[in-house]
């Protein structure tokens, strides 16, 4: 059931648009609902059988599209407008197409601010109070402002050559990328494509690409089973050959198992610290993440890294001689 609403909603818009699109062949209409030609299929099959009470073949909706690469409304059963959005929807429409301008990169800014005009010209701002009183922010870019470049590689499907920040590895590289899509992820803009350096999908965080470059060549079509899933690449771009260390964490930090890239091995017992694993991207990266947390995590397997924080906490203590004394 949870895909009703969505079908719904795209059987009550497909009337209005066979009518303002007479005779549109079945492939482009199922390009423009966001549909493949076999469930375009069975929305009109399923389309013909609705109409007004009554619901004999004369109060119903007449389709030809039987046998025919093209659709055409023969009867429309009064479903002649798309249905008005109400005032609270469009306010909550407008709010999301605002926070998506101000999260940067996921939207073309020049659409959303076209559609954000076209729904208010559409309900009316005194119908919209408030939620049209403040005009759109701008939309939140890349300090260079490369979120241009990398919609564009997106929208001509063409490669990408990335200059990028790993905050996993501490490290910036030079990727070639064949660009999949834009994700929003906790207020954050990425691009999820497929990196051929690493033989597989990544996502690139807005903020940290140094320079983005369109290039000369298509990009390569990777099946759906190729790309696997890509949400351990929020904690890194090269998570299956990072390394691993054991953890020990105590309880009042156990929230951190939520926030970072690390699997509960023994939840622990009686107050006692928890065990976990984490993938990290370098021990440097380390050394400053378990430093932060003042020895309530702690390595288990890591003996450089182990010395590395005593070591750098000697030294943080010897910079306060009235503690040292």
């Amino acid at each position: 059931m949870s895909g009703a609403p969505t079908r719904l909603s795209r059987l009550l818009a497909m009337v209005p648009y066979f009518l303002a699109h007479p005779g549109v062949a079945k492939t482009q209409a199922a390009a423009d609902l966001g549909v493949t030609p076999a469930q375009l299929q069975d929305d009109l099959m399923q389309l013909w059988m609705c109409g007004l009470p009554g619901y004999s073949p004369g109060d119903l909706i007449d389709l030809d599209f039987m046998d025919r690469d093209t659709v055409d409304v023969t009867f429309s059963a009064g479903m002649d407008r798309p249905l008005r959005l109400t005032p609270a929807e469009a306010s909550v429409l407008l709010m999301a197409l605002r926070a998506l301008l101000d999260m940067g990169g996921v939207v073309d800014p020049d659409a959303a601010q076209r559609a954000i005009a076209k729904i208010e010209r559409a309900v009316g701002d005194a119908a919209l109070g408030s939620a049209s009183s403040t005009a759109p922010s701008p939309p939140a870019t890349s300090a260079d402002g490369w979120d241009g470049v990398v919609r564009d590689a997106l929208r001509t499907h063409r490669a990408l050559w990335l200059r990028y920040y790993s905050a996993s590895r501490d490290a910036v590289s030079e990727r070639t990328v064949d660009p999949i899509r834009i994700q929003a992820v906790d207020g954050q803009s990425y691009l999820e494509g497929w990196c051929r350096e690493s033989e597989g999908v990544r996502l690139f965080r807005f903020d940290r690409i140094d320079e983005a470059r369109l290039l000369d060549e298509p990009a390569d079509d990777h099946a759906a089973s190729d790309r696997g899933s890509s949400s351990l690449s929020l904690f890194g771009d090269d998570v299956e050959s990072l390394p691993t260390v054991d953890l020990l964490i105590e309880p009042d930090v156990a929230w951190v198992v939520d926030y970072h890239l690390i699997d509960v091995v023994d939840p622990g017992a009686d107050g006692g610290p928890l065990r976990g694993r984490m993938t990290y991207g370098s021990d440097e990266w380390l050394t400053r993440f378990l430093l932060g947390f003042g020895g309530r995590i702690r390595p288990v397997d890591a003996p450089g890294v182990g010395a590395e924080i005593h070591r750098r906490a000697q030294a943080a203590l010897h910079a306060y001689p009235d503690v040292t004394a």
